[in-house]
């Protein structure tokens, strides 16, 4: 009874407005709870934006002065730089030394990239880029001294200076024996060109600083040190010539230093950088340069004549081997055997005797007549001859004229002639 009688206190509608109301009270607690919450995350942003702010402010002005100072200490370190005397503090001797030579000589170094004609699809003829060098500017007037193998064969020469200016070259004159090669361009009239001037080559020591500065790899004026590693080395060339008194360097020089100068400590030319020993195609620490020296005749005959005017013997030889020394029965197997020569010749006149028992020597297809009997050059101003390039070697700064003093073999006695030497093409 009392159960059913409690059951009776609420209707259905009354349930449900009850639920109703509980759920609105449910829902506006959590509205207040989450707007509370709100209003607090809100004033926390506004806080943080205002510390954020402050720091903005107080970061602001040491932002900009380090970009001052960044400007500004890229400025001063150029500046320094031209004017390296102003903070010898900042650098040691040596350094010193290498940035006073860079600066001076910088401008005077240029770039040779060269070109030559080929067909494209369609048979047209077009430049095609063929290699890159270095050279050095000699003359205001725009003579450029480089090698000779850098230019060799190109149709298309063009000069590129420091500061980014390129002309197109014209070969004045070209040597393959000491591999040089003297190129001028024609710059504007109101451009002044920096000169390098030609040093001493003789004066040179083992142990010696020197300085390169170049193209390797198309890397402009790059500059390297070394030594001066050795001094009058015969190196043979492509061309099976040999030059003379070349100087050996610890410098690193690479492909496109070819052309490039050889400086000492005063940014004056004691060489121009022709070869490396390498059997990776990169520098080993074993470089040579043609001496300065040489390199002053040189070109002052080709700017003048076009080429190298040079001496030689009038006669024809044949370089020896022990084939035809065995047969021919000779004291020596090494030389150049005397074949013929010109008639009234001077070195006839000088008592020079050539050959006069007519062989064919060679195989079937490749034979030739030689003549036997005659004399066997062994040296020539003391200077060993054995070969064809180092009989040019010995004659390379001999001029028509010139009297050289020649060492011969002849039968089992041992003869020296002074011999004039008449003028040669080679």
């Amino acid at each position: 009874m009392v159960y059913t009688e409690t059951m009776k206190l609420y209707s259905r509608k009354q349930f449900l407005g009850a639920i109703i109301i509980t759920a609105v009270a449910v829902f506006v607690l959590c509205g207040g709870a989450f707007f509370w919450q709100f209003v607090q995350n809100v004033q926390n942003n506004k806080e943080d934006k205002g510390s954020q702010q402050k720091e903005v402010a107080v970061q602001k002005p040491a932002q900009t002065e380090t970009d001052d100072v960044s400007f500004d200490f890229q400025t001063n370190v150029f500046t320094d730089v031209l004017q390296v005397s102003d903070n010898l503090e900042n650098y040691t001797q040596d350094e010193l030394q290498n940035i006073s030579v860079y600066q001076k000589c910088q401008d005077g170094v240029v770039n040779i990239t060269t070109a030559v004609m080929g067909l494209n699809w369609f048979l047209e003829p077009v430049a095609q880029e063929s290699g890159t060098g270095s050279g050095v500017i000699i003359d205001r007037r725009g003579y450029v001294v480089t090698n000779n193998h850098v230019i060799d064969g190109a149709s298309i020469i063009y000069i590129s200076l420091s500061d980014g200016t390129q002309y197109e070259g014209k070969v004045i004159g070209a040597d393959a024996t000491s591999d040089l090669a003297v190129v001028k361009f024609n710059p504007p009239e109101n451009i002044s060109l920096t000169t390098i001037d030609f040093g001493d080559s003789s004066r040179l020591k083992v142990g010696q600083k020197v300085i390169a500065i170049g193209n390797p790899f198309g890397f402009d004026r790059t500059m390297t040190t070394g030594i001066v590693s050795g001094l009058g080395r015969p190196i043979q060339t492509d061309r099976n010539t040999i030059i003379r008194d070349m100087i050996q360097t610890d410098t690193a020089i690479n492909p496109g230093n070819s052309g490039g100068p050889l400086l000492d400590t005063q940014g004056r030319i004691i060489g121009i950088n022709t070869s490396i020993y390498s059997t990776s195609g990169s520098s080993a620490g074993i470089g040579f340069a043609v001496p300065v020296n040489t390199a002053k005749r040189v070109v002052s005959e080709l700017i003048l004549h076009g080429k190298v005017q040079r001496g030689g013997i009038d006669a024809s030889f044949v370089q020896l081997n022990s084939t035809i020394a065995n047969y021919a029965k000779l004291a020596v197997n090494s030389g150049l055997l005397v074949q013929q020569l010109e008639e009234n010749s001077k070195a006839a006149k000088a008592g020079l005797q050539g050959g006069t028992e007519a062989v064919r020597y060679g195989s079937y297809r490749n034979s030739q007549i030689i003549y036997l009997g005659g004399d066997v050059v062994v040296a020539i101003d003391g200077i060993a001859v054995n070969s064809f390039a180092s009989y040019l070697a010995a004659l390379e700064s001999k001029k028509p004229g010139d009297v050289v003093t020649v060492t011969v073999v002849r039968g089992r006695k041992t003869l020296t002639l002074q011999i004039p030497l008449s003028a040669k093409e080679y």
